[in-house]
């Protein structure tokens, strides 16, 4: 699996990198952004799940 963000979504709230700081930053702006590159790892999965289900704006995608 695969993360991204969608910037025109992301308010800068910061809790995909809150959640998933092995998967996510946030720009000199606050803006969410993706630092995994590749697939994930087991672990990355599990916190980005939790960071998706968090993300108020539903900004943060998984795809295979």
């Amino acid at each position: 699996m695969k993360a991204s963000i969608d910037s025109s979504r992301c308010e800068g709230r910061k809790y995909c990198a809150r959640f998933a700081p092995s998967v996510f930053d946030v720009d000199e702006w606050g803006y969410g952004r993706v630092t995994a590159t590749g697939d994930l790892t087991d672990a990355q999965l599990a916190d980005a799940q939790t960071a998706l289900t968090s993300c108020p704006e539903q900004a943060i995608s998984l795809t295979p």
